[in-house]
């Protein structure tokens, strides 16, 4: 009846010239500035709240505003503002430097007197969003989307698996053509196509461990492909 309801309404003519919008009218949209390069200026927020997969229930998500990519690490339940410091070293710093600037939500560990001391130190500006432009981290938000919904096509029938899928989706999502940009993260970041791995048969090589590890890839290939054909 409901749904008979609506439909009924929003045919009527005199229902949309008579009715109003009881909501607020809606701002001007206030998009942020686009970067010069890759990796200048970046966001980053966590999956909280996961299975334990080693004693790991996070997952760290940085995504770069200009190239659209991102890196993904997992976390303890129990990370401090020092051990994520070193992680985002390890996965951005030693690769692209350090940024311009960060956008973050406020967590306890962003605000905290050890993080904005060490970015300060190395004039990275923090950008902090608040209740009222929640908007400014939607990069993140779409990326954390993304992931979720990549790990949870893997993982639905054994979700403590889902770090062992966790570099495939980093690989997944860097090497897809981005809707905006019409190119792949992977792309406008090193200047040349994503290389493709070539596909491997059961039994090439006499070495077993390299057999059951190049075996376990090409099921996750043909999972993936599965999935997606099902999708």
């Amino acid at each position: 009846m409901s749904s008979d309801i609506r439909k009924f309404m929003a045919q009527c003519v005199d229902c949309q010239l008579v009715k109003y919008e009881p909501a607020k009218p809606w701002g001007l949209l206030c998009p942020l500035p686009v970067p010069s390069q890759s990796w200048e200026d970046l966001s980053m927020d966590f999956i909280v709240g996961l299975p334990a997969y080693h004693d790991n229930t996070c997952i760290l998500v940085i995504v770069d505003h200009f190239s659209k990519g991102l890196h993904l690490s997992m976390l303890s339940s129990h990370h401090t503002a020092q051990s994520v410091a070193q992680l985002f070293m390890e996965l951005v710093g030693k690769l692209h430097g350090m940024p311009r600037s960060i956008i973050f939500d406020r967590d306890p560990l962003f605000i905290s007197k050890f993080w904005q001391a060490l970015f300060h130190l190395s004039v990275t500006k923090l950008k902090m969003s608040s209740a009222y432009h929640p908007q400014t981290d939607g990069q993140t938000e779409v990326a954390n989307r993304i992931i979720e919904q990549y790990l949870r096509a893997f993982i639905h029938c054994k979700p403590n698996s889902w770090g062992h899928f966790l570099l495939w989706a980093e690989w997944s999502y860097n090497t897809s053509t981005h809707s905006s940009m019409g190119m792949t993260p992977f792309k406008v970041t090193f200047g040349r196509k994503p290389p493709t791995f070539p596909q491997y048969m059961t039994g090439t090589t006499t070495v077993d461990t390299i057999d059951d590890l190049l075996s376990q890839r090409e099921a996750v290939f043909t999972l993936l492909c599965q999935k997606l054909l099902k999708a």
